[in-house]
C-alpha cells in the first residue's frame, strides 16, 4: 500500500487541545536522561532492576526513589496501557509566562484588489487573536519597515534596505533597543533577561488589545508598495530580507516563547538574499525541469539562505507559516524550511 499512495502518510497532533478525557496527573514527568523523552506505555521495563528502556534512544534508565514500590501489579498512571496521552502538573518553579507572540509579514507588492482582499482578511484575524497575545508587525516590497506600534501619536516605523540580510545586532543598533543605556559587550542578547527592558520590546510588540487602534490603522492605510515598475520588469520584493529581520526581532525580544510569523507573500522574491528569479520578465521563473538540471542560477543560494533562516527559527523556538499565492512561481526554494526537525 505504502509504494502505491502518492503523498507520504502523516498525522496531525494539536499541544494543549482542550480534552476533557485526558488524566491529568499530579506530579511531574520522568525523563529519558539521554534523550529527554518521557516514560510512557511503550517503554521496557525492569520491574526487578528497576530500569527502564527509553523506546527512542534505547537508553537504561534507573527508577528514582519514589518509583521503589513499582511492579507489575502496581503501576505508575503513565505506564497504563490506555494512557498513551496524559498531562502532567509542573513541579518546577517557572517565571513570568510569556504570552503567545504573533508577528505579521506582509508583501505589499500586489495589485489593489488583492491587497483589498488581504486587508479584509487581516483584520478579521487580527480581531481572533486573544487579548493578552503580543502582535507586531512589518511589511515589505523594495525596503523593510518594522512599524513601532507602541508609538500612537503618528504613524512611525524602521526602514531596512531589501538588498542585504539583517543580524540580530543591526536590529538591536538601528532599532534604538539600547537607546540611553551601554550594550553589553559580551554574550548574547535575548530578550529582558539579557539587558532589554520591557518598555523597548513593547515599542515592536503590544498585547493585541493596547494596539488595536494603531494595528488596525496600519492595515487600512496599507497600499501597493509606491516604488515604479516598469512593464518589462517584475516588483522589487525583498521576501528573503524581511523574513531576516522579522526572524532577528522575534530572537531579539523574545527567544524561547511561543512565537510566530505569519508571512503573506504574493510572488517571487526578486530583491536581496533570497531572491528565486531577476526582476527582468524576459528570464521566466525556474521550472522543475531547470531544478533537475542544476540551471537555475538563484536557486542553491536561495536554499542556503532559507535554510539558515530555519535553523535560527529552529534554535528560538519559533514558527514561520508561510500564505503564498502566485500564478508564475512555485516554492521550490522555501522547501527546505518545512524539512529542518524541530
Amino acid at each position: 500500500m505504502l509504494q502505491t499512495v502518492l503523498f507520504p502518510f502523516s498525522a496531525i497532533y494539536t499541544p494543549l487541545r482542550p480534552n476533557p478525557a485526558i488524566p491529568v496527573l499530579p506530579y511531574g514527568p520522568l525523563r529519558c536522561r539521554m534523550c529527554r523523552s518521557i516514560l510512557n506505555p511503550f517503554c521496557v521495563v525492569d520491574y526487578v532492576a528497576k530500569i527502564w528502556v527509553c523506546p527512542f534512544c534505547f537508553q537504561r534508565n534507573h527508577f528514582p526513589q519514589h518509583y521503589s514500590s513499582i511492579s507489575e501489579s502496581n503501576l505508575p498512571a503513565e505506564l497504563f496501557p490506555q494512557y498513551t496521552t496524559v498531562e502532567f502538573m509542573s513541579t518546577a518553579e517557572t517565571g513570568p509566562v510569556v504570552p503567545p507572540v504573533f508577528l505579521f509579514v506582509v508583501d505589499t507588492c500586489m495589485i489593489e484588489e488583492e491587497i483589498d482582499y488581504l486587508k479584509s482578511a487581516l483584520a478579521q484575524a487580527i480581531e481572533l487573536l486573544p487579548d493578552q497575545s503580543l502582535v507586531g508587525f512589518i511589511t515589505f516590497g523594495t525596503y523593510v519597515q518594522v512599524h513601532e506600534l507602541g508609538f500612537g501619536l503618528l504613524p512611525k516605523s524602521y526602514v531596512f534596505k531589501g538588498t542585504k540580510e539583517v543580524t540580530k545586532d543591526q536590529i538591536l543598533e538601528q532599532m534604538c533597543f539600547f537607546a540611553g543605556k551601554t550594550k553589553p559587550t559580551t554574550g548574547v542578547i535575548a530578550g529582558s533577561r539579557d539587558g532589554l527592558s520591557a518598555e523597548s520590546i513593547s515599542r515592536f510588540l503590544l498585547p493585541a488589545s493596547e494596539c488595536e487602534f494603531v494595528l488596525n490603522s496600519i492595515i487600512e492605510e496599507l497600499q501597493k508598495d509606491p516604488w515604479p515598475v516598469s512593464a518589462d520588469q517584475r516588483a522589487s520584493r525583498c521576501t528573503g530580507t524581511a523574513l531576516s529581520v522579522a526572524a532577528s526581532l522575534l530572537g531579539v525580544c523574545v527567544p524561547g516563547s511561543g512565537a510566530r510569523i505569519m508571512a503573506f507573500i504574493g510572488g517571487p522574491s526578486t530583491e536581496g538574499p533570497g531572491s528565486i528569479v531577476s526582476k527582468s520578465l524576459s528570464e521566466p521563473i525556474r521550472s522543475h525541469k531547470d531544478l533537475d538540471k542544476g540551471s537555475a542560477p538563484l536557486y542553491t543560494k536561495a536554499v542556503k539562505f532559507y535554510e539558515e533562516i530555519s535553523k535560527q527559527l529552529v534554535h528560538q523556538g519559533h514558527v514561520l507559516d508561510f500564505f503564498a499565492c502566485a500564478l508564475d512561481q512555485n516554492l521550490g526554494a522555501l522547501s527546505a524550511m518545512c524539512t529542518m526537525p524541530v
